[in-house]
C-alpha cells in the first residue's frame, strides 16, 4: 500500500510540476530570444548605414551622412566607431542620450587591436558587451549590461516563483494522492479484516472437528479415513494459525516496540535451527556482532529470522553451508541470510514476497508449506522501516534485510 501511495504521489508530482518548469523555461527562453534578435538588428543595422558614406576626398574620409548621426535607439546602448583605412577610429557616434565613456573607448580599442571582422554576441547571461567589427570602416558596440541584469533578474524570479509552485504542488499531489487511494486502502483494510476474521471464525469449529476426531475408535475398516482427516485437519489448522500470523504482522504497533539486543536474538535462532539443518548435513555459519541494540518488536524479529533460516534450509542443497550474517553501521543494521541451491530468477526475486506465490508451478504443499512465510517476513521488515531482497548469484541465494539503525 506504501508502495501505491508513493507512486501514485511522484507521478502527480511530477506531472504538475513539468508544466510549471515548462512555463518558466518557456518564458526565459522566449525573453532571451528576444533580447538577442534585438541586440543583433541593431548591430547589422549599424553596420548598414555606416557603408553609407560620402565619396572620399584627396584620400581623407568625410564625416557619415546625417542618417546615421541622428539615429537614435531607445531600448539599448549603441555605439559605432568610423575607422579609416588603417583601423584608426575617426569618429565617435552615441546612438541614445548618453555620452561616450573611456570605458568604452577602451573596449573599441581593445577589439579593434584584435583585428577580426566578425559580429561576437555571446552569452547574454554573462557578457558585458557586444560588436559588429567591419575592418577599415566601422564598429558598432553595443553595452548589454542592462539586458544581462534584467535576464537575470527574470531567471531568478522564475526559479523563486517554481520553488514556491513546488511547495503547492507537493501540498496538492499529497491531497489529490490520499483521494485517489482512499477506495483502495479502504479495500485492502477491509480483505485483511477479512481474513483475520475467518481465521478467527475457522479456528474454533477446527479445533472442535480435531478434537473429535480423536475420540473416534480407530480400526482397520476406518484407519485410513481417520488419518485423512487428522492429517488434513492438521493442515488446515496449520494455514489458519500462518494467516493469523500474517494479520499480526500487518498490525504492529509503534508502541509495542522496545530496545532489543537483536545479535542475541538471531544468534539463538541459529542455535534452534542446527539440529533442522543437521537432518540434511547442512552447516549453519554465523558472523554475528555482538550487542547490536534495536528499537522493535522482539516477537516478530524472532519470527523473520525463523522464516529466513528455515527458508535456507528448505532450499539448500545437502552437505552445504548456510551463512548469517548480521552487522551494523552508524546508519543502518543489515542481516543476510545466504544458501547454496537453486537459483531464484530475477524476474521472480520481487514475487516470492507476495501471498501464496510459490516458485513451485505445480502447487506442491508438501512440507506444510504454503507461499505465507516470506509474506510475513516482508511485513515484519516494513512495520520497521526497513526492506528486504533476495538475489541469486554463482548458485548462491542471499536474503538482505537492512533496517536504519535507530540506536544512534
Amino acid at each position: 500500500m506504501k508502495n501505491l501511495k508513493k507512486k501514485t504521489f511522484f507521478t502527480i508530482f511530477i506531472i504538475i510540476s513539468s508544466f510549471a518548469i515548462f512555463f518558466a523555461a518557456f518564458f526565459n527562453i522566449q525573453t532571451y530570444h528576444r533580447e538577442y534578435t534585438g541586440i543583433l538588428n541593431n548591430l547589422t543595422r549599424m553596420q548598414k548605414l555606416t557603408i553609407q558614406r560620402h565619396e572620399p576626398i584627396d584620400k581623407e574620409m568625410k564625416p557619415l551622412n546625417d542618417d546615421l548621426h541622428n539615429r537614435k535607439v531607445m531600448d539599448y546602448e549603441v555605439y559605432t566607431f568610423v575607422l579609416n583605412e588603417k583601423n584608426e577610429i575617426i569618429d565617435q557616434i552615441s546612438h541614445n542620450d548618453n555620452k561616450i565613456s573611456d570605458e568604452i573607448i577602451t573596449t573599441a580599442e581593445n577589439i579593434i587591436a584584435n583585428n577580426q571582422s566578425k559580429i561576437k554576441i555571446g552569452c547574454l547571461y554573462l557578457e558585458s558587451y557586444a560588436y559588429n567589427l567591419e575592418e577599415n570602416n566601422s564598429l558598432t558596440i553595443v553595452n548589454i549590461t542592462n539586458t544581462r541584469k534584467m535576464l537575470l533578474t527574470n531567471l531568478l524570479i522564475s526559479l523563486l516563483i517554481v520553488c514556491i509552485c513546488e511547495i503547492i504542488i507537493y501540498i496538492i499531489s499529497k491531497k489529490i494522492t490520499k483521494w485517489i487511494t482512499q477506495p483502495v486502502l479502504e479495500s485492502f483494510n477491509r480483505e485483511k479484516e477479512f481474513v483475520a476474521n475467518a481465521s478467527h471464525e475457522l479456528k474454533t469449529p477446527l479445533a472442535v472437528m480435531m478434537a473429535n476426531i480423536d475420540c473416534l475408535d480407530v480400526n482397520k475398516k476406518n484407519e485410513k479415513w481417520i488419518n485423512n482427516l487428522k492429517s488434513e485437519s492438521d493442515r488446515m489448522s496449520n494455514l489458519i494459525t500462518r494467516l493469523l500470523d500474517l494479520s499480526k504482522t500487518e498490525y504492529l504497533k509503534k508502541e509495542n516496540f522496545s530496545k532489543n539486543d537483536i545479535s542475541m536474538i538471531i544468534e539463538k535462532r541459529a542455535l534452534i535451527f542446527e539440529s533442522l539443518a543437521y537432518e540434511k548435513n547442512i552447516t549453519i555459519e554465523t558472523n554475528i556482532t555482538e550487542k547490536i541494540n534495536f528499537l522493535c518488536h522482539k516477537e516478530s524479529i524472532d519470527e523473520l529470522a525463523s522464516i529466513l533460516i528455515d527458508n535456507a534450509i528448505s532450499h539448500g542443497k545437502e552437505n552445504s553451508k548456510i551463512k548469517i550474517n548480521l552487522s551494523n553501521t552508524k546508519s543502518e543494521i543489515k542481516l543476510e541470510v545466504t544458501n547454496k541451491g537453486k537459483s531464484i530468477p530475477p524476474e521472480e526475486c520481487e514475487k516470492i514476497f507476495e501471498r501464496f506465490y510459490r516458485n513451485d508451478k505445480s502447487h506442491n504443499r508438501k512440507g506444510g508449506k504454503y507461499g505465507l512465510g516470506l509474506a510475513i517476513a516482508k511485513n515484519i521488515v516494513i512495520s520497521h522501516n526497513g526492506n528486504i531482497r533476495a538475489y541469486s548469484k554463482d548458485g548462491y541465494t542471499t536474503f538482505e534485510v537492512k533496517f536504519k539503525n535507530n540506536e544512534h
